[in-house]
C-alpha cells in the first residue's frame, strides 16, 4: 500500500513538531523554540510541512525580499537583490531522509517563485563545518556559489547561493 503524503502549508497545530524538527537538525540550522518559530511564520512568505500518513516529516521556511527578518545570511540577498525567494531553513526527520522529502518541498519552492514571476531563488549552506550532502542536493538544483560568510560568532562558514528559476511559458 502507498504511503499517503501532501505539502502543504503548515498550521500552529503543526509548530511542536516543527520545532523538534529545527532541534533534531540544529546542528546545520539556528536555533528556534516556539516563540521564535511563531514570528517567523508570521513574517515569512512559504511555511511548508510534508504530511505522510498524518505525520508531519519535513518542514521549510522561505523569505521574500524586504521581509523584516534580522538573519545575517538573509540580509546579504536583502541588501543586494531587487526580488528572490530565499530559503532559510529546511528540517526533514531522521526516519525520513533520502525518500525526496527536501526536494520534494524545493520543488514547491521553485513553483512558487515560476508563479510569482521571481527570477532567483537564494540559500546558503555550511561549509565549514562542510555539509557535503547539502552542497550535492543544492548542486542538483542548479545553485552557485557567489559569495561565502562567517557566523556564529566565526564558528561557521555559509555559502551563500543562488539558483535560477526555470521561466514558466
Amino acid at each position: 500500500m502507498k504511503e499517503h503524503s501532501v505539502i502543504r502549508d503548515a498550521l500552529p497545530g503543526d509548530f511542536e513538531t516543527v520545532v523538534a524538527l529545527n532541534l533534531e537538525s540544529e546542528h546545520f540550522l539556528s536555533p528556534m523554540d516556539r516563540p521564535r518559530l511563531e514570528w517567523l511564520h508570521g513574517q515569512c512568505a512559504m511555511h511548508l510541512v510534508r504530511e505522510d500518513a498524518g505525520r508531519v516529516t519535513a518542514f521549510l521556511i522561505a523569505f521574500r525580499e524586504g521581509a523584516d527578518y534580522d538573519s545575517v545570511n538573509y540580509r546579504w540577498f536583502d541588501d543586494r537583490y531587487d526580488e528572490f525567494l530565499y530559503v532559510d531553513r529546511i528540517a526533514v526527520s531522521a526516519d525520513a531522509r533520502g525518500r525526496g522529502h527536501a526536494a520534494a518541498l524545493y520543488r514547491a519552492v521553485f513553483d512558487r517563485a515560476a508563479r510569482d514571476g521571481v527570477a532567483m531563488v537564494a540559500c546558503e549552506y555550511d561549509v565549514d563545518p562542510p555539509n557535503q550532502a547539502s552542497r550535492r542536493f543544492h548542486q542538483r538544483f542548479g545553485f552557485r556559489e557567489l559569495a561565502r560568510q562567517s557566523v556564529a560568532d566565526g564558528s561557521k562558514q555559509v555559502s551563500l547561493q543562488c539558483a535560477p528559476v526555470p521561466r514558466r511559458d
